[in-house]
């Protein structure tokens, strides 16, 4: 099979308004270490590994009791607010959270009755790992420039703290090896928040933020790299790092190759995992460190919430004119680099 990129320009797509929410209990990861210290004793692991390997100094978790999908709505309504615009003027909503409660119904319904939606705005999950929300910006400009919905709104919201929970509990029993060690380390990496973008016409939108386009490539062949489940995740760190840089550079260069002129934007959002992989993309594709924001180290890996909570958090730097870069590897593996004009 021939490989290649998926390539999309947008016509009249912009985003009209960002929120984030940072979950308010700050866990760091010296708790983690301390909780498995005698794991990491007895199978003779370094102190301070956590930190050291991935540059995860602290994550955030929802307090006891909250409800994703309801910090989910409540980013959804920050963001209108932010945009100037009603819920009776939203003709779509999509939720791109890998948590989800139970498998059914969509997690979209419940913000779109906590968000107080219409009934005719169309509402549903994509899910596609970290991906999602960028794949969600793509859907929705998409819908726009058919002409189908004036505004659309893009959420997430992830809660890992019962993974972690079980996680801990799991490598803190007895008769765990190494290998269960390595496997499930990348969920303690994870963290809560909440993110949302509002998108509506660029046309009719002269404050909004253009959506020019981008590319997308898939490395489905790498879909056991990473899998997570109910309350566990494992993943090969390694593997998943190197295939996920290969198919990012494949797609970087075929871009350019065909027109795309990303060399030096003001901005790379990357998807925000830990600081190997950060480097790694920083150096594959020769970019400005100083225009990759990090968020991970206090954060951690907020799965899709990632890109959208970093580029709420920069927006206030941006300039008009300003080129950026949503750049998104999700696990499976599939990536996307989505330029916007500020």
């Amino acid at each position: 099979m021939q490989p290649g990129n998926a390539t999309v320009r947008y016509r009249d797509s912009a985003v009209v308004g960002l929120s984030h929410i940072e979950a308010p209990v700050i866990v760091p990861s010296t708790e983690f270490e301390d909780r498995l210290a005698p794991t990491r004793e007895a199978l003779r692991l370094p102190a301070n590994l956590l930190e050291r390997v991935s540059g995860v100094i602290e994550r955030r978790w929802w307090a006891p009791g909250t409800a994703f999908e309801d910090m989910a709505a409540e980013a959804g309504a920050k963001a209108l607010a932010a945009a100037g615009v009603r819920p009776d003027q939203v003709g779509l909503l999509i939720n791109t959270s890998v948590s989800r409660a139970h498998l059914e119904p969509s997690v979209a319904v419940r913000v779109h009755h906590k968000m107080g939606l219409p009934s005719s705005a169309l509402n549903f999950d994509i899910t596609n790992a970290c991906l999602g929300f960028v794949n969600g910006m793509q859907m929705a400009s998409a819908m726009i420039d058919a002409g189908q919905v004036d505004y659309a709104v893009v959420v997430d919201a992830e809660d890992v703290r019962p993974t972690q929970e079980e996680t801990l509990a799991r490598l803190g029993a007895g008769g765990v090896t190494r290998q269960d060690y390595t496997d499930q380390f990348a969920s303690l990496t994870l963290g809560d928040g909440a993110a949302a973008a509002v998108l509506g016409r660029a046309s009719e939108r002269p404050d909004g933020h253009r959506i020019l386009g981008g590319v997308s490539r898939a490395g489905t062949e790498h879909h056991a790299l990473c899998v997570g489940s109910f309350g566990k995740m494992t993943t090969d760190t390694k593997n998943l790092l190197a295939a996920g840089l290969r198919l990012v550079t494949d797609a970087w260069h075929e871009a350019e190759a065909h027109g795309w002129r990303w060399r030096r934007l003001a901005r790379y959002v990357t998807h925000q995992i830990s600081t190997p992989y950060t480097k790694a993309i920083v150096d594959a594709v020769d970019l400005d460190p100083a225009s990759v924001p990090v968020t991970f180290d206090r954060w951690g890996n907020v799965g899709p919430a990632a890109i959208a909570m970093t580029l709420s958090e920069q927006a206030e730097t941006l300039a008009p004119g300003d080129r950026v870069m949503c750049l998104g590897v999700g696990s499976g593996l599939n990536t996307t680099m989505l330029e916007l004009a500020w």
